[in-house]
């Protein structure tokens, strides 16, 4: 069984903890496991776009070398960790000013240069797992269930750094949920941000932003909206007003393999 370093993330601790419980016992079942890290700190939640900002930086770095010595890949769910954290890695892997002074603050015994991979765990799906191998442990098929992925921005852009999938057209939550016989729907603002962060300065426009997006799902026939984000789905779920299930993807992929008890997280 792969094991892998495993960032949850502050989120996934509190208000996205189905996220975070389904994707170890997903992991379990499908044949990989996820070992915690020990004493990680917050990711920072945004990605600090000041070129000399390094302070907002050091958690990350801190994980990715706490990975590096466990000599594993770093996974990560959340989108919005996966996005910082694999940012922060190719600021180290680049070198100069930045990840000289991360490395002289930390202290590391040998620097950090961006050596562990860091991967998100829809990509262990499709390029580990394999989604004829998901498809073979499917016990309770979605059959019928028309389910529209929504990305958001953040594990596609910037697409350079983050190399997950097309940025214009992906296809990875679309082909899991084909695998769990689900009927994906896409739908053309699925890659669309749903208002993000704009909600902690001005609520109103990010509400406006997200009605948007489930306005188009709904108009697209999509019953259920999959998400890797808990900002995402904070958003949508709060504009949604009951008219759309909005869902992580680790709970339909729980669902489909048989993991779930009525009413509620199979703890």
């Amino acid at each position: 069984m792969k094991q892998y370093s495993y960032f949850p993330g502050c989120t996934l601790k509190e208000k996205a903890r189905e996220l975070d419980l389904y994707a170890r016992q997903c992991a379990e079942k499908l044949g990989f496991s996820l070992q915690e890290l020990p004493q990680w700190q917050c990711c920072g939640a945004v990605y600090p776009m000041a070129s000399d900002e390094i302070a907002p930086k050091l958690s990350a770095v801190r994980a990715l070398e706490k990975a590096r010595q466990q000599g594993q890949d770093l996974i990560t769910v959340c989108a919005a960790c996966h996005h910082v954290i694999k940012r922060v890695n190719d600021d180290m892997k680049q070198g100069g000013d930045i990840a000289d002074r991360a490395n002289r603050y930390l202290g590391f015994d040998t620097p950090y240069e961006g050596q562990t991979k860091v991967v998100h765990y829809l990509e262990v799906l499709r390029d580990e797992i394999g989604f004829d191998a998901i498809r073979a442990r499917v016990e309770k098929p979605l059959t019928g269930e028309k389910i529209g992925a929504y990305y958001g921005c953040m594990l596609l852009r910037p697409s350079g750094v983050m190399q997950f999938d097309d940025p214009e057209s992906p296809s990875v939550l679309e082909n899991l949920l084909a695998a769990l016989g689900a009927d994906p729907v896409e739908f053309p603002m699925r890659n669309e941000c749903c208002g993000g962060y704009r909600v902690v300065d001005d609520a109103q426009a990010a509400g406006h932003t997200a009605r948007r997006v489930i306005e188009n799902a709904l108009k697209n026939g999509v019953e259920e909206l999959v998400t890797a984000c808990p900002l995402c789905r904070y958003n949508l779920k709060k504009v949604a007003g009951g008219q759309i299930r909005v869902s992580y993807f680790t709970e339909v992929l729980a669902r489909a393999l048989g993991l779930l008890k009525e009413g509620g997280i199979n703890a």
